[in-house]
């Protein structure tokens, strides 16, 4: 029979057992500040109650109730059954916008870089601010449909609005 070569073992040293937690606690901070660095930073679109059916293009017109805030909480703009064509709002908005479904509600983070920028927009918002928007999408039609239905409601003799042709005051402007 071949013996096993036996090596002892040395007792650990006092403070050794210190030393291992703080370098492990260490790695851990690095990896979370690491992970932090790289976040996503972009528009982040959360569902807070699902919708169904489909999403409106950027050639629809949507009907929405939101609510728009600042980065410190501060609402610069809020509206229930607002009008207005996707494509007539800021690009975060719009792309936003193209990810709801009818009936859903959502949470909108839009960078500053896809929103208004280093502009701002008047008073209410301040150069480079991100804008979070709560919305609830209520319906979207395309253009052609309102249309449509506009020619019904005057061969009907119930005249007719003209489809909207911008964002109401406050809604994220087109750029």
């Amino acid at each position: 029979m071949t013996e096993i070569t036996r090596v002892p073992l040395q007792p650990i040293g006092k403070g050794i057992l210190s030393k291992l937690w703080i370098g492990i606690a260490i790695a851990v901070l690095l990896a979370a500040g690491a992970a932090w660095a790289t976040r996503y930073q972009g528009l982040e679109v959360t569902t807070l109650s699902e919708g169904t059916g489909g999403s409106p293009t950027m050639e629809d017109i949507v009907n929405v109730n939101y609510e728009g805030r600042l980065a410190d909480g501060t609402v610069f703009d809020s509206a229930d059954g607002a009008i207005f064509p996707v494509a007539g709002v800021v690009p975060g908005f719009g792309q936003a916008l193209q990810q709801m479904k009818r009936g859903g509600r959502y949470e909108v983070f839009i960078p500053a870089d896809q929103a208004y920028g280093a502009e701002g927009a008047g008073d209410r918002i301040p150069p480079n601010a991100d804008l979070t928007f709560t919305v609830e999408l209520i319906d979207f039609r395309s253009e052609a449909e309102l249309r449509a239905i506009q020619q019904q409601m005057q061969q009907m003799g119930l005249g007719g609005m003209a489809p909207p042709q911008g964002a109401p005051q406050g809604v994220p402007a087109g750029q």
